[in-house]
Parts: structure tokens; C-alpha cells; sequence
């Protein structure tokens, strides 16, 4: 069946977007439990520092995780290495080296400013069994997935991938007919793929994926609406939301 993962924070929004951001140790694992409860399988973590930037700082991710682990077990933990525009590929690397998750996730766009990195990168997830999750926004990343996998850079059974619709920045709204070309191109890499899509358009989005067999991403990092355009109250309400619409499809 098509999981689904709950991105409740991201890297950029704050609680002037929205007050049910989870920012804080205690704000996340709260979150956790009720995206659980409400039909979440994974949960994509976010840090911040104390000013609410973007980190990637590993005592703040193993703090965050083991409390997540806590509050909903069940749950499926994906790191992430974003940059944000604040950290290198060297970064990237470091982070995941102290920490040694078993689920991550990378933007192929990022890792590949420095290919030098970039393979040493995807030997540690390698050596290490760190299922990593690839982050593909266009055809060119597609193509740079395409390319990695034909040098030996990334290991050929390495195939979660998720497809991101629209842009946080420059700010465009997602779009379900955004998909399917998308899917066309990767369609000879045989991927384990996902969905996420930013702003209102979110639940068409992933609908579209789920109907084509693909597991889905919902969360304030990317939409912090529902469908009718009034503010979510929390993810855990996007996600049941999801968790509706993949029953009912699975019911079809």
C-alpha cells in the first residue's frame, strides 16, 4: 500500500506562517504522536537552532529523533540534509556521518555541486545501509540520477525517489499535470517514488500520485491548507485528510 510520510516543519516557515509549526524537541514529538494517530507510516525531520533557522546539527537530530522514537515508534524517521541555501556538500556529508541514520533523504541537485563529496556521500550510505531518499524537482535531476547510477556513484539498489511539484522558492504553486512528464522520464529507473507538492493545489497532487501508485508527503513544510482553501489546523489534519483518500482508492 502507498505510505505516507508527514513533513510537519521543513526548513524555512516559522509560527508567524502558522502556530502549529513544530519547531521545538517537545513541539515535534507532539506532532509525531498525532500524525501517527491520524494514519502517518514516516516522518520527515526537520531541526532548528534556537533562533528557528535551519540545522543541521547532529545533537539536535538525535535529541529530535529519539524523541520522536518515543512518543510514536511506529513511525519510519527520514533525516533530512537539506541545504536551505546555509550549508555545503561537505556539510551534508558530515551530518550524516555522525549520525548514521536509517532513513535520509538529499536533493540530487545539491549533492552533486561537489561530486567529489557528493561519492563519498553515497559510499557512507552505502557501506552504512542508510536508505537514502533522492530528491528529484526536474528532468535535469532525473538525468543526474540517471547518470550517478551509470558511473557506480549511487548503488543500484538505492531507488527511493521523490518527485517534488511546484517550488518553495521562487514561490510556484504545484500542479497535478506536473507529474506525469516527470514520471515518463524516470520511467526505465525503476523508483520506489513519492510525492510532495507545495501550496493549495497539495491534495490534487498527491491524489494524482496515489491513484498512480505512488506513496505521498503531506505536511505545513510544504502546504499549510486544505483543499477548500481554509487554514489546516494541524498536519495531523492534512494527513488524515490523505489517509481518507488513499482508503478510499485502495477500496476501488
Amino acid at each position: 500500500m502507498p505510505r505516507i510520510m508527514s513533513a510537519p516543519t521543513g526548513a524555512r516557515r516559522l509560527k508567524d506562517a502558522h502556530p502549529g509549526i513544530p519547531l521545538t524537541t517537545e513541539e515535534i514529538a507532539k506532532t509525531a504522536r498525532e500524525v501517527a494517530d491520524a494514519g502517518a507510516d514516516e516522518f520527515h525531520l526537520h531541526v532548528r537552532d534556537d533562533d528557528g533557522v535551519h540545522s543541521l546539527d547532529a545533537g539536535r537530530y538525535r535529541e529530535a529523533m529519539a524523541a520522536v522514537a518515543e512518543a510514536a515508534p511506529e513511525l519510519d524517521i527520514q533525516i533530512t540534509t537539506e541545504s536551505a541555501g546555509i550549508y555545503e556538500v561537505e556539510d551534508q556529508l558530515a551530518c550524516l556521518d555522525a549520525i548514521t541514520p536509517t532513513y535520509a533523504t538529499a536533493a540530487i541537485r545539491e549533492t552533486m555541486r561537489d561530486k567529489a563529496v557528493a561519492e563519498k556521500m553515497y559510499a557512507l550510505t552505502a557501506e552504512r545501509n542508510i536508505r537514502m531518499q533522492h530528491i528529484l524537482f526536474d528532468r535535469e535531476d532525473i538525468d543526474l540520477l540517471r547518470s550517478a547510477y551509470a558511473s557506480g556513484m549511487i548503488a543500484p539498489e538505492s531507488r527511493d525517489a521523490i518527485f517534488v511539484l511546484g517550488r518553495y522558492v521562487p514561490p510556484r504553486l504545484a500542479q497535478a499535470w506536473e507529474l506525469k512528464p516527470l514520471l515518463d522520464e524516470a520511467a526505465n529507473l525503476n523508483l520506489d517514488w513519492a510525492v510532495c507538492a507545495f501550496g493549495k493545489h497539495e491534495t490534487a497532487c498527491l491524489t494524482e500520485a496515489l491513484e498512480r501508485g505512488g506513496s505521498v508527503r503531506v505536511g505545513f513544510e510544504n502546504n499549510i491548507h486544505m483543499p477548500d482553501g481554509s487554514l489546516a489546523v494541524s498536519n495531523a489534519e492534512q494527513v488524515a485528510n490523505m489517509a481518507c483518500i488513499r482508503d478510499s482508492l485502495s477500496q476501488d
